[in-house]
């Protein structure tokens, strides 16, 4: 059996910058760390006098990854599931990657040192093959986020058929000229634009590439598109907002220049959060019922605690619907 000695040696790294990484002392470097868990995996290290012990113990802690707690939609996610954790004795840490591929590898590793006693993605910013070794750690649950590859439970939308409805409904208000905004990152991302396309395809609409906008959600963002489309030759007439957030911006933006909303320009966002009803006019938007999306992931966390035994590749899909308001 490794030794904390035989890890050091191969770390390159005296025991005492070991021990501190093991303990989680807070001066010490990103780099000595990776080299301190590298050491570990390679050598199946545990931070334990009995291995066999520490893999049966149990923290009651599950991490969540989220990107950015700046985001209502995550909140609103990590409610759900916390509202299941605490009814079956659980806790969670909540890790915010910032989209950044280190910090989520980082986190993961909580599951390799039994810091945690599972994992939920929320997000994903590494390749599923570099993700993949982690399950022999313990579970690990995709959760909003989903790759085809991945071979573990995933609790998801439909983003074709929500992006499909929403489009639809603009098409059926007469609308032509749509415009999309929305962040193509990963299946998530491709399939919500997939559904919009597939709308105007259906119905013979030309997509034109200058009505296309690429950017994270939020108010900011839904300000400068709308700036972006004001500067236009050729204007749509309506916009399908990839997030809430995004349509709030378009819409309290257009208010500055003198448009009228739906008359003007239509505006249907997605997600249906709280500012959907707040904004005037309300807004149009596709539900995604996030809270209960938490719940169900963290039940089927549980299960998954109480056995290793079941079925990895799940994957359970929640209903998606539009909400019609007063933006279209």
């Amino acid at each position: 059996m490794a030794t904390i000695e035989d890890v050091a040696k191969l770390a390159g790294l005296s025991r005492s910058t070991v021990s501190r990484v093991i303990n989680n002392h807070p001066y010490v470097t990103e780099k000595k760390k990776q080299l301190v868990y590298e050491a570990m995996k390679e050598l199946d290290f545990f931070p334990n006098s009995s291995a066999q012990r520490l893999r049966k113990q149990k923290t009651d802690t599950i991490a969540v990854l989220v990107p950015s707690l700046t985001n209502p939609f995550f909140p609103f996610l990590i409610e759900g599931l916390e509202n299941v954790a605490v009814e079956n004795g659980l806790q969670l840490l909540i890790c915010q990657t910032h989209q950044n591929k280190d910090k989520e590898r980082n986190y993961l590793q909580l599951l390799q040192t039994k810091q945690v006693d599972g994992v939920i993605l929320t997000s994903l910013e590494n390749d599923w093959h570099s993700i993949a070794p982690f399950k022999e750690s313990g579970p690990i649950i995709m959760c909003n986020e989903y790759r085809s590859e991945a071979s573990i439970p995933v609790v998801r939308l439909n983003q074709i058929k929500g992006s499909y409805l929403g489009a639809k409904h603009l098409i059926e208000h007469g609308h032509k000229k749509i415009a999309y905004c929305g962040n193509d990152k990963g299946e998530l991302g491709a399939d919500r634009q997939k559904g919009f396309r597939a709308a105007l395809v259906e119905n013979n609409i030309e997509i034109s590439e200058q009505w296309i906008f690429r950017d994270d959600p939020s108010i900011e963002n839904g300000k400068r598109i709308l700036k972006a489309i004001l500067a236009l030759e050729d204007k749509p007439t309506a916009i399908f907002a990839g997030s809430d957030e995004v349509a709030a911006g378009i819409i309290k933006e257009a208010k500055l220049h003198g448009l009228t909303i739906p008359h003007d320009l239509a505006v249907l966002g997605f997600d249906d959060l709280p500012i959907a009803q707040l904004v005037e006019p309300s807004l149009t938007t596709v539900r995604q019922p996030i809270k209960e999306m938490g719940q169900k992931t963290m039940e089927v966390m549980v299960s998954r605690l109480a056995s290793q035994d079941q079925e990895e590749n799940t994957v359970i899909e929640l209903p998606i619907e539009l909400i019609v308001r007063d933006s279209v």
